[in-house]
């Protein structure tokens, strides 16, 4: 089996260095604020293009996360309207640095909303979204009004939109702690994902602070949390996907975690 790739969560001003001091072949970063509306910015000093340039130079995978306020399933248009729009600039700004996939946090519809309307919001944002990359809805820990949370609401979002035209350029991305505090059995979680999506496309590999299903999303550094260590490791052998760490930390606590995987076959 080749040794799956493990990278991680780090800060965008050179996520090359930060690379290169995890010695991991990609890194995952926002271009901005998590949690504003004011848009992507890049603070690597060369820009977007010297950023694209010098990460395929030296061989360094780039990924993006979206910041957490996009909400496109929601009723509520005054969030709805300005995610999409912060969507399709983060789509465009990805892709301006040759990033391999834009991670996008699955949203929520209000409490006294009909769920379906959420389905079809995504349906809605796909279709009027130039997806210039993969997008990949990531599943999310807590709330009972999420999309992405129970596997049963991740089959109805992807039979909205599989039948837009770009609904293959929509992947998924699979959280460990997400799963694990948001009540999906992980010794069964890829095979329910993979009967869904048809596709894993990344794995955030997180320990969690919590119980199962408890909701919280509070990652831990792998092996000191709640989840058992056979089964977190399991899930990223079997979903065979590339790795990013959002674990506590920095290069030195990524490394371990890193080494923490590689010790269990990884």
């Amino acid at each position: 089996m080749s040794e799956i790739a493990i990278g991680a969560h780090v800060d965008q001003a050179d996520p090359i260095a930060e690379a290169q001091a995890r010695n991991a072949p990609h890194v995952q970063f926002f271009l901005g604020d998590p949690q504003g509306y004011k848009g992507p910015e890049f603070r690597y000093a060369g820009g977007a293009e010297g950023l694209k340039a010098d990460a395929e130079a030296a061989g360094i995978g780039l990924y993006v996360h979206a910041p957490y306020i996009v909400n496109v399933a929601t009723t509520n248009n005054r969030i709805r309207i300005p995610s999409r729009k912060l969507l399709q600039q983060h789509v465009d700004a990805a892709a301006a640095i040759g990033a391999k996939g834009l991670i996008v946090h699955g949203g929520h519809v209000n409490k006294d909303d009909d769920p379906e309307k959420g389905f079809d919001n995504w349906r809605k944002a796909v279709e009027a979204t130039d997806l210039k990359l993969p997008l990949l809805i990531e599943n999310t820990a807590g709330g009972d009004n999420a999309m992405t949370r129970y596997l049963e609401r991740i089959g109805r979002v992807w039979d909205a939109i599989s039948g837009t035209e770009q609904a293959d350029l929509v992947g998924f991305c699979l959280d460990t702690c997400h799963a694990h505090a948001g009540g999906n059995s992980l010794e069964t979680v890829v095979d329910d994902v993979l009967k869904i999506t048809g596709r894993i496309d990344l794995v955030h590999c997180n320990d969690s602070r919590d119980e199962f299903d408890s909701g919280a999303d509070r990652h831990a550094n792998l092996g000191a949390g709640k989840v058992d260590p056979d089964l977190l490791a399991a899930v990223v052998r079997d979903a065979g996907a590339p790795v990013v760490l959002e674990t506590p930390g920095g290069a030195t606590e990524h490394v371990a975690d890193a080494d923490w995987l590689r010790g269990r076959g990884l």
